[in-house]
């Protein structure tokens, strides 16, 4: 196996380009010139919303065709775009705001290209997420950027538990009319002293940035009618509790397998995969192991 190289400058090649172009996440103005050139110059634009995208072009008058590429039609799209790509066509792909493939459609298209060894070329620009990291002043490194929690509450809560125990800054998106519900779901998992700092409609007019703990936000979220796009920033665990280290592990695994046939009356295959995954093994390694293969 070896490392597969691909240079975005440096090559000469019959193919196109695939370049992933970020846009403004409510300000106009963060529109680098690089971006404007880019969309200007390329053969094709995939849009997330054509209808958002047009109003973008049309500021910077840019008169380059677009198609539609959202995770509805992506498989659909994909090989389509593809063959443009091979024939020679530069293609750039961009989400409603923000980067693509963040939160947003884009990343099977990558992958594609990857495959196809067509050049993937970054630009960089606006994000929501690095934005509020920097202005949360929750400490930013290590951070962890989880996106958007699940809507199911038994999923988002499993979710959240398990993010309880980690020491870097996390960092959330979420709609105004879940952000309540989301906040109280935090404050249970993560406790109501933990630093937060909630941070609204970034770059546009009503900028907000709004810092405490838990227990400040989900007051406030109590009181107050929630307007706008926001992202959450949840300082790490500052003392996470130590792992006890389970014994059963600590036997040899043919004997982990009998233990919990006996104590949880498994069936032996049962048993053998719960052991697997306990230890990261192969289930086959733990069969052979247990039956003396």
């Amino acid at each position: 196996m070896s490392i597969k190289q691909k240079s975005s400058f440096r090559e000469k090649n019959e193919q196109g380009t695939l370049y992933l172009v970020p846009t403004p996440i409510g300000n106009l103005q963060d529109m680098t010139f690089r971006a404007l050139e880019i969309l200007e110059n390329v053969d094709l634009i995939c849009a997330e919303d054509t209808r958002n995208t047009l109003r973008l072009l049309n500021h910077f008058e840019i008169k380059t065709p677009q198609i539609s590429f959202h995770e509805h039609n992506a498989q659909e799209r994909i090989p389509y775009l593809i063959e443009k790509l091979q024939a020679g066509q530069d293609l750039a792909q961009v989400s409603d705001a923000g980067m693509p493939s963040i939160s947003d459609p884009g990343h099977e298209l990558v992958k594609a290209c990857i495959q196809a060894d067509i050049a993937v070329v970054p630009l960089p620009g606006a994000n929501a997420a690095l934005s509020a990291l920097i202005a949360s002043g929750i400490t930013p490194q290590p951070f962890m950027f989880y996106g958007f929690l699940p809507r199911k509450k038994n999923e988002q809560r499993e979710v959240l538990e398990q993010l309880e125990q980690q020491t870097c800054a996390l960092i959330f998106y979420e709609a105004p009319h879940r952000l309540k519900k989301t906040l109280l779901a935090m404050q249970t998992a993560f406790g109501p002293e933990r630093k937060i700092a909630l941070c609204r409609e970034l770059t546009k007019r009503y900028e907000e940035f709004l810092r405490g703990t838990l227990a400040d936000a989900v007051k406030w979220a109590t009181k107050e009618e929630i307007r706008g796009e926001f992202v959450i920033v949840v300082q790490g665990n500052s003392a996470p509790k130590a792992k006890k280290a389970d014994p059963l592990l600590e036997l040899p695994l043919a004997e982990q397998v009998a233990t919990l046939i006996a104590q949880k009356q498994l069936k032996p295959n049962v048993a053998i995969k719960e052991v697997a995954k306990l230890n990261g093994l192969k289930k086959q390694d733990v069969y052979n192991e247990y039956h003396q293969l």
